[in-house]
């Protein structure tokens, strides 16, 4: 019988790279070789070209001039004086980039070559080997139920390898999903502006008024928040071959279910449909762009068309 996934504290402190078996440092090469390979070829151009200069940093208070954008007046300062002022701002010579990265159990799953928890650690050093190529930091946090563990955004090609290796070498403590604690987390830990991505399967509360839903909309009052939706499309379309064991990885629960059921298959195919827009629902809704990954697509690709889409987007607003 095939099995089939389905689903429905504080953080390790950060005293320094444990103990790493050899295999996932010999993992972590391969990642990291096919990686840079990528970033010089495609992607570093394009995140330079997409996030240089999004990060502005408050400078002063001054007064209004004629062609000055009105959403730039200081409202507070204006009524004081009873005079216009409008805030400035400098570009920050450099972005902060947090990973937040799912290791919950579902990400073991995988139908393909690659688990979903495989294909996070590929985009994690993609998107970090990228930010480092802009001299920009990068920080980490692991997000099972819980915060599982939290690294501090640093710069340089050593700081990455130890991130790609944190996430190959994760043993959480805890197998479920609650994507809420970690962007939680990080909103009381990141005090200044920063890009974050959220690299998950997104199996988790995605409700309109769920715990995450409110975690978004705290996050993006100081952060971008961008979301790397992982998905593998047998978690969505069952096959018809007789009885099926479905196991859910994060609980552990089983279920024997008769794929050969028209009726089955199309509800489960209807349950994994509602997830999906529920999840894009929500993101739309928070302001949050999605970068959606296929674990058997290509995920340079993907990339590159979403900081293509965010360029073109800034460039309209800012009248380039």
């Amino acid at each position: 019988m095939l099995k089939h996934s389905y689903s429905p504290a504080g953080p390790a402190t950060d005293s320094g790279p444990p103990a790493v078996p050899s295999e996932v440092l010999a993992a972590v090469r391969r990642i990291q070789l096919r990686a840079s390979r990528a970033v010089d070829d495609v992607l570093a151009g394009q995140y330079r070209s997409t996030f240089r200069g999004m990060g502005m940093e408050f400078e002063e208070v001054r007064p209004y001039a004629p062609g000055d954008d009105i959403r730039s007046i200081d409202w507070n300062v204006t009524a004081r004086t009873g005079q216009p002022f409008v805030k400035r701002y400098v570009e920050e010579r450099e972005l902060t980039v947090f990973l937040v990265v799912d290791v919950s159990a579902s990400g073991r799953f995988g139908s393909h070559k690659q688990s979903k928890g495989e294909v996070a650690a590929e985009l994690t050093a993609l998107l970090s080997l990228a930010a480092i190529s802009n001299d920009d930091k990068v920080g980490l946090l692991l997000v099972s139920d819980q915060v599982e563990r939290f690294v501090p955004a640093k710069k340089g090609k050593k700081h990455v390898l130890r991130v790609i290796r944190e996430v190959l070498s994760s043993r959480p403590v805890h197998r479920g999903t609650a994507l809420a604690e970690g962007v939680a987390y990080l909103s009381r830990v990141a005090r200044r502006h920063a890009t974050v991505f959220l690299i998950s399967d997104f199996l988790t509360d995605t409700s309109p008024d769920g715990p995450l839903a409110r975690a978004l909309r705290v996050a993006r009052r100081r952060h971008d928040v961008v979301a790397v939706s992982i998905r593998d499309r047998r978690e969505e379309r069952l096959p018809s071959a007789g009885l099926i064991e479905l196991e859910d990885l994060e609980t552990g629960a089983v279920r024997l279910v008769d794929s050969s059921s028209a009726a089955v298959r199309a509800a489960f195919e209807k349950k994994a449909d509602r997830r999906s827009t529920e999840r894009a629902e929500l993101l739309r809704r928070m302001g949050v762009d999605e970068v959606p990954v296929e674990v058997t697509g290509d995920w340079v690709e993907a990339l590159v068309r979403f900081f293509r889409r965010r360029g073109k987007r800034a460039r309209r607003r800012s009248g380039g």
